[in-house]
Parts: structure tokens; C-alpha cells; sequence
């Protein structure tokens, strides 16, 4: 199954881009911006994994706005990714917004990987930030398995 991975990772940590290249080991996947992210390249892949870190408890605009322009992709499986320095919270499903998106462009969501990443945004930075050392070694190792089971 052709995969391509469409992810932004603007933090200088580079969380996301972590897991994306974990992932994309697993599942032999092209990693692109969502600038990238053409239609033409998209059409190519069977499968489209999505993810960015997370801010203000929403996945990147980028994303949003590149999964939005894309025409219909219906019969394409799809996933989505990110790292966040806090959990998600179940007053604001950034996770389960981004999967409504995916599936209103015809999408099928078959899963979803989240991790902590390194948050040293604002008045975390005084603090040294937020869930320092990750994303891990373990963390690559669950965004490899998750990769492993989606075949």
C-alpha cells in the first residue's frame, strides 16, 4: 500500500517530524509539507497519514486548510499523528476534529497516534518546558508499532 505522509513540524524540536520519520520507516512512506501535499501527489497513495503538532489545542492550520482544498479522496485510508506538550483535553477534541475534516473530504480514518513532545512555547519556557525528553525512545516505538498494525 503507497503511503505518503503530509506533516508540519514548526517547533525547533522537531517533535512531529520525529514521529513522522518513525512512521515512515514502518510504512516505506514519502513525508511532505502540506504545501506539498498537491492533489496529484495525494491521488498517488492509497493511504495519507496527517499530522503536525498540536497548538492551542488544534492540530497546525496548515493542515486544516490542505486537507480542505483537496478534492474528493474518497477510497483512500487515512490516519492522523501529532505531539502535544499536554494531553488532550475532552472539552476540546483537536483529534476527533481533524478525523471530521478528513472524512468530510472523503476520507477513511483508520487511526490515530498521539504523543508528548517538548512544549516550550510562552510560560512553559520559564519553566524549561513541558514534558521534557519527549517524544522518547518509547514514543517512536509505540508510533512504530502503530505503523506496524496499520499493515
Amino acid at each position: 500500500m503507497k503511503t505518503v505522509l503530509v506533516t508540519s513540524s514548526k517547533s525547533p524540536h522537531a517533535n512531529t517530524r520525529r514521529i513522522a520519520t518513525a512512521l515512515g520507516e514502518v510504512l516505506d512512506a514519502r513525508v511532505v509539507s502540506p504545501e506539498d501535499a498537491t492533489p496529484d501527489v495525494l491521488m498517488e497513495a492509497d493511504r495519507v497519514g496527517f499530522g503536525s503538532g498540536v497548538y492551542w489545542m488544534s492540530y497546525d492550520k496548515r493542515l486544516a486548510e490542505c486537507i480542505r482544498s483537496l478534492p474528493d479522496m474518497s477510497g483512500r485510508d487515512a490516519f492522523t499523528f501529532g505531539t502535544s506538550g499536554l494531553p488532550e483535553t475532552p472539552f476540546r477534541r483537536y483529534t476527533r476534529r481533524l478525523a471530521s475534516v478528513l472524512e468530510h473530504q472523503g476520507f477513511r480514518v483508520v487511526g490515530s497516534f498521539n504523543c508528548r513532545g517538548l512544549d516550550t512555547w510562552g510560560p512553559f519556557k520559564l519553566l524549561g518546558g513541558v514534558s521534557k525528553g519527549h517524544p522518547d525512545d518509547n514514543d517512536i516505538a509505540a508510533a512504530r508499532t502503530f505503523a506496524a498494525a496499520l499493515g
